[in-house]
């Protein structure tokens, strides 16, 4: 097996793990890891396992660029009061000390 082909294996696990560890959180549930400066919230253009993966693997141009374009961002305390209004849900994944979040829209 070529090495290129033991890295796309791994990416793949990679991906399929963090699919698997993936949940939902309410907000409520969330507030103490934002009070900690943990949360990063992910735009919903991004696909939150692969961003997930993005930072698990290290990759700093991607996060980088995603982070200049505002696309992926620490929660701020704006972000806080907008959840607690809404009562917000939210998909997570961790990748320590990250908690990755994107809101639930509710329709």
């Amino acid at each position: 097996m070529s090495d290129n082909n033991r890295i796309e294996l791994n990416a793949e696990a990679l991906r399929q793990k963090i699919n698997l560890e993936t949940g939902q959180l309410s907000w409520p549930e969330l507030q103490k890891y934002f009070a900690q400066g943990n949360v990063i919230v992910v735009s919903p253009e991004l696909d939150l396992i692969d961003t997930a993966a993005r930072f698990a693997e290290d990759d700093k141009e991607a996060v980088a660029r995603w982070i200049n374009s505002e696309m992926v961002k620490r929660a701020l305390d704006d972000d806080a009061r907008g959840w607690n209004e809404r009562n917000s849900s939210f998909w997570t994944v961790v990748v320590a000390p990250w908690i990755l979040v994107q809101e639930i829209v509710k329709h």
